[in-house]
């Protein structure tokens, strides 16, 4: 079983190689940076050589506690930098667009915070922007690299619980709202901002949904003023399911976040241990019931990093690696396209209260009755 256990560790083990590496630029001082991109490059000996916020006063903060050496007050200055080979976009998705199109333009690779837009048409625009700039472009769907998922993803993928029939995400949690008060307004608030996670990390491993139903709720008092309760369903090809539960009000203190992948030869489940104590968490688990590898009954895999900061290493070092060898990337702009037609298909549900095909030709689009 250790044998057996090796192969997997040495698939989602998250670490750069030195010839690889390549020096980062960052738009955006907020908290994602602060608590996630910078404490995982530091880990992983990732040189970050400028940054740049519309705020400076954060910038040159961020800057001097984290060892940046230049702060510019203008995206075009990060942008003349010649040192700067990739620009890291850890800004709101609807400043995203815009930003984008100006880095593309310099010819400067991208790893762009999900989501990386909130329409489809903004996002297919994106994409045709990086590929005749000739650029790298990743959005930042960090849960894919998460240390215990990306191991419940090879486990599926070397067949240990045969064909799989259902992926469940369940997620009951207080979540501080009040950290990112950009939020407070949005009327698209828990599938674009949390939830789409989840769906994308379900399209990792199913591919796309052929049909979807989405219902969402808010609660009293809550802080802000877009949706915190949602529960989605997806029907795939051969009657695979999925199912996503979130709630971001949970008054009753037992804040867990869950998932379970079954098949017709065992099951996975897990935790996200993040969201048991956000933004300190704790470390993640996962659990196979294999008949294949023959487990006799649930046998916990030991994983030794988290999604925060960890998982970012994974996500900066695939850009790297494709600039340097032309590898494919687990989440490029053009690949979670996918990601957001998902997350369109599911607000035409909420706002229609039906179920909604995927691949219909006449889109919905987000807040249209």
């Amino acid at each position: 079983m250790i044998e057996q256990f090796q192969i997997i560790a040495d698939a989602v083990r998250l670490k750069v190689k030195p010839e690889y590496r390549k020096k980062i630029g960052i738009c955006g001082a907020g908290g994602i940076v602060d608590g996630a991109h910078l404490p995982a490059y530091k880990k992983a000996g990732l040189e970050v050589v400028a940054i740049f916020d519309v705020d400076l006063v954060k910038a040159k903060d961020v800057a001097l506690r984290h060892g940046i050496p230049n702060v510019y007050a203008t995206l075009a200055e990060l942008l003349a930098d010649p040192q700067v080979d990739i620009v890291d976009i850890a800004v709101p998705a609807a400043a995203q667009p815009k930003i984008f199109a100006q880095v593309a333009a310099a010819k400067k690779h991208i790893l762009a915070q999900k989501p990386f837009a909130t329409t489809v048409a903004a996002g297919e625009l994106m994409v045709k922007q990086a590929k005749e700039a000739g650029i790298v472009a990743a959005v930042n769907q960090q849960l894919r690299f998460e240390e215990g998922v990306a191991a419940a993803h090879k486990m599926v993928e070397l067949g240990w619980i045969g064909t799989v029939s259902n992926f469940a995400i369940n997620v009951n949690l207080m979540t501080p709202w009040e950290l990112w008060p950009w939020a407070k307004d949005l009327d698209r608030l828990e599938v674009m901002l949390h939830s789409i996670h989840y769906h994308d990390l379900i399209r990792w491993f199913l591919g796309d949904a052929k049909t979807v139903f989405c219902a969402a709720g808010r609660t009293d008092g809550q802080f802000p003023i877009g949706e915190t309760r949602t529960i989605s369903t997806a029907l795939y090809d051969n009657g695979v399911t999925s199912v996503v539960h979130a709630n971001h009000v949970n008054r009753g203190g037992d804040n867990y976040a869950e998932y379970r992948i079954d098949g017709d030869k065992g099951s996975i489940r897990g935790t996200l241990g993040l969201l048991y104590d956000y933004p300190n968490g704790r470390v993640d688990t996962i659990e196979v019931n294999s008949s294949v590898i023959s487990t006799d009954g649930w046998l916990p895999y030991p994983v030794t990093t988290r999604w925060f900061p960890d998982a970012f290493i994974g996500t900066m070092g695939s850009v790297m690696e494709s600039i340097s060898t032309g590898a494919p990337l687990r989440s490029s702009v053009l690949e979670n396209i996918g990601t957001l037609k998902l997350v369109e298909a599911l607000y035409a549900s909420i706002d229609t209260g039906k179920s909604f095909n995927i691949n219909q030709p006449e889109r919905h689009e987000y807040g249209s009755k």
